[in-house]
């Protein structure tokens, strides 16, 4: 070093290990001193000097062990593995505590410091993902005006939309619901050079994010080799044929029934009578008529191929797969607190992926759209994709999950996304976009196998690789931009009745709230 930059430090570093009996002690010194050799790190016990030891690890800044150490400046830093700073802002909601500092970190989805607004929380199963993204939701709400949207695989935050007076949405092959790929809103847009707002209607992004979305369920759960461009092609070309027929262009009055006009009505929006939109149903007809009429060689397979495997999602076929075929039945109200879409009754490993794919696409839409460019004017929100790593395998899915982490900060939302595999991100080079667009990060427990690429990826110094394999459950890793801090999340006792996800833990509480009614009663 140069310039005085460097120093030397004279220091003592004492542990002190409890036990309730000689022998665990013993065994609690030797599995120590193994796990510390491990690193290279010598550990000399405090023989014959236990009380001077003892008393130097106390709280009163008195070595009495007259022992030291010298290391310059960048050996010191080695032995504090964590990189400690003022991680949060002077608004938002109480996140936990800095486990190093004990000082509570106030953590703000939207603040102005921030490149976007995304998250990600990655930790392994039982290691409180959903407790901390149903206690951001619940805070965030009450205390910032946040509304949020719920994409539930696993069934769990439909008590959240109870609690906090939202709704619950269940998506499941014997519900009534419908949600209509097809859907699709006019968007106010500013415009960049005048600054001035401006209502349009963007067809060509639609059939695109139509044609992603058939083009999953086309493939199915073989993932088949055989839907290849041509077949993206006939899709793309007849969802574009179904906004014609309709006479649906990029005007925003084509969208809504003229006087005279015949076409069937949904329902009045805005004080205007807007036209029913093409189901997948319409889409498979139109499919079938042309593959009749089709007379060209290289099509005729890639024709026959869909109008075979797309009749299991028509429901006038009695398709297996057809709660998305139809006018969508629901509508997202602005202003609801919390909105939850539980797919949790789907097939595990095909139709769930295809049903958040299909609900981003719909949320886009409905829900994201609606908020206006102007920050001033435009209400916050967040959409949260619980078990994302469903996603992953399918490339359409991926590629619509990325373009929304790309966009949702223009339009004030912030995306989270929780999963339990770090691993299938970090080998899907597809999906790391949606890492790179992510401000802020939070790592809970992991397992062993996930936390080398976490490593590599983020950059974790050794003891923040280590503390993730051992820290406990509610305690992680915060990152946001470039300060990080050790964070423990601690719901309060009343945020417990819905935050708790083990079942012989809800179940404990209920006999508690029943027993305490009881003696209320009496």
């Amino acid at each position: 070093m140069h310039l005085g930059l460097n120093r030397l430090f004279s220091s003592t570093i004492v542990a002190t290990i409890f036990a309730y009996s000689m022998d665990e002690l013993d065994k609690y010194t030797e599995l120590l001193t193994n796990e510390m050799a491990k690193n290279l790190i010598d550990i000399k016990p405090a023989w014959a000097i236990q009380d001077a030891a003892f008393r130097t690890n106390m709280p009163y800044n008195d070595n009495k062990l007259n022992k030291s150490h010298t290391f310059d400046r960048r050996a010191m830093s080695t032995v504090f593995p964590f990189f400690t700073s003022d991680i949060g802002h002077d608004n938002g909601i109480p996140l936990g505590f800095n486990k190093q500092t004990g000082l509570p970190i106030l953590y703000d989805n939207f603040s102005s410091k921030l490149t976007n607004y995304n998250m990600v929380i990655f930790g392994k199963s039982g290691a409180g993902k959903s407790v901390t993204v149903k206690m951001l939701s619940a805070r965030s709400s009450i205390l910032m005006g946040i509304d949020s949207l719920a994409l539930d695989a696993e069934g769990e935050y439909g008590i959240v939309a109870e609690s906090l007076g939202g709704v619950n949405v269940v998506i499941s092959p014997n519900s009534s619901t419908i949600i209509n790929i097809f859907d699709i809103e006019p968007e106010i847009v500013k415009d960049e050079i005048t600054g001035k707002e401006r209502t349009m209607l963007n067809i060509e992004n639609k059939v695109e994010d139509v044609t992603q979305g058939l083009l999953t369920m086309a493939r199915g759960s073989t993932k088949s080799e055989e839907v290849n461009e041509l077949t993206k092609q006939i899709i793309s070309e007849s969802v574009l044929e179904e906004y014609t027929a309709l006479g649906i262009t990029n005007n925003v009055e084509s969208l809504y029934v003229s006087e005279g006009n015949n076409i069937n009505v949904s329902q009045n929006y805005l004080g205007r009578t807007k036209k029913d939109m093409p189901t997948i149903g319409s889409w498979y007809r139109r499919i079938c008529k042309k593959a009749q009429e089709n007379d060209n060689p290289d099509y005729r397979f890639h024709y026959s191929y869909l109008v075979k495997v797309m009749k299991q999602y028509v429901r006038e076929l009695q398709g297996q797969m057809a709660y998305f075929d139809g006018q969508s039945t629901f509508e997202l109200l602005e202003g609801m607190p919390f909105i939850n879409l539980d797919i949790s009754q789907l097939e595990e490993r095909f139709a769930r992926p295809l049903a958040q794919q299909v609900l981003l696409s719909w949320v886009w839409e409905k829900y994201v759209k609606k908020n206006s460019e102007d920050k001033s004017k435009a209400m916050k929100k967040r959409v949260i994709i619980d078990e994302a790593w469903m996603l992953l395998p399918f490339p359409e899915a991926v590629d619509f999950l990325n373009t929304m982490a790309r966009r949702a900060r223009k339009r004030n939302v912030s995306l989270l996304v929780a999963s339990q595999k770090f691993q299938d991100f970090y080998e899907k080079k597809e999906a790391q976009a949606v890492l790179t667009s992510s401000e802020t990060k939070l790592f809970l427990a992991q397992d062993k196998s996930e936390i080398q690429y976490l490593r590599e990826v983020f950059k974790l110094s050794e003891g923040e690789a280590s503390f993730l394999i051992t820290c406990n459950r509610g305690e992680g890793l915060l990152k946001v931009g470039g300060d990080s801090a050790v964070l423990a999340i601690q719901p309060t006792q009343k945020e417990f009745e819905f935050v708790e996800t083990n079942l012989s833990k809800q179940i404990a509480m209920e006999k508690q709230k029943q027993r305490m009614q009881a003696l209320k009663d009496s």
